[in-house]
C-alpha cells in the first residue's frame, strides 16, 4: 500500500532548520517532499537521510523526497 508523502515547506530557512524540520515530520510519517531553497540544504537532507537509513531522492527545483523504509 502507497503511503503518500506529507508536504513540508522549509523554503527561506536556513541550514540546519530545513534537515531538523524533516527529522521532526518523520517522527510521524512515513515519507515526505520537502521543498528547501538553501543553497547547502540538499547535502544536509542527503546526508541525514543516510545517518538514519532512510532513503532520499532531489527532485529538482527545490524538492527532495525522504522517506523510511517500511
Amino acid at each position: 500500500m502507497a503511503v503518500d508523502p506529507v508536504t513540508v515547506n522549509a523554503r527561506g530557512m536556513k541550514c540546519p532548520w530545513p534537515a531538523l524540520r524533516a527529522a521532526r515530520a518523520l517522527r510521524d510519517v512515513q515519507a515526505i517532499v520537502i521543498e528547501a531553497d538553501d543553497p547547502i540544504a540538499s547535502r544536509e537532507l542527503e546526508a541525514l537521510a543516510l545517518a538514519q537509513g532512510w532513503r532520499f531522492s532531489a527532485l529538482g527545483d527545490h524538492h527532495f523526497a525522504l522517506s523510511r523504509p517500511a
